[in-house]
This record gives C-alpha cells, structure tokens and sequence, in this order.
C-alpha cells in the first residue's frame, strides 16, 4: 500500500483537498492540518455503507459555506485518504475557511 499525499492546489475551476478521515469520532470536526497540506477531518459517522463519505461531503460542505454540489471525491471513496475537488472556490479561500474551524 502506498503512502500518497496531496497537497492543495489552485485548479482550473476550483481547488483540491487533501482529507485523511477519522471515522467514529466523538464529534465532526476540523483536527489539525499536517506538514504535507493534508487536512485531518475526524467525523462521528462510521465508515460503513458510505456513511462517512457522505457526513464528510455535508461537513466540508458547512465549513467553506458551498452547497454539497461544489463538492467531489475525486480519490479515495473506501480509504482514509481522500482528495476532494471544490468547484468555484480558489484554494487560498478553502485553507482560510479550514483554518478558521480548527479543533
């Protein structure tokens, strides 16, 4: 298994997000954002049926104020690792709002 990282970057229509997610957490939150830009999400859902996937989607959604449409997981759908494309919103006002709700 390898150990890939994202890194946010300024794409064509929007920015990627670089997410590991801690499922079954006692709270959604914001964790921490690592060296490497990734962003440590932990979430109260548990990663069965998609669930964690779809809470992550409606709480990154609620943190950068877009609806769940501007919204993609572009990489990762069955790991911790994810990276999610954010359409119409630049990466510099994603770090911001990431930013402002760290745990």
């Amino acid at each position: 298994m390898t150990n890939r990282k994202f890194i946010m970057h300024d794409g064509q229509k929007g920015s990627a997000l670089a997410i590991r997610v801690t499922p079954r957490a006692s709270s959604n939150e914001i964790a921490e954002v690592l060296a490497d830009g990734t962003i440590r999400v932990r979430l109260a859902a548990a990663p069965a049926d998609n669930e964690a996937n779809e809470a992550l989607v409606v709480f990154l959604a609620e943190i950068l104020g877009v609806p769940k449409s501007k919204l993609d997981i572009v990489a990762g759908n069955v790991g911790r690792d994810k990276l999610i494309s954010v359409v119409d919103m630049d990466v510099e006002t994603a770090h911001q709002r990431i930013l402002a709700h760290l745990g």
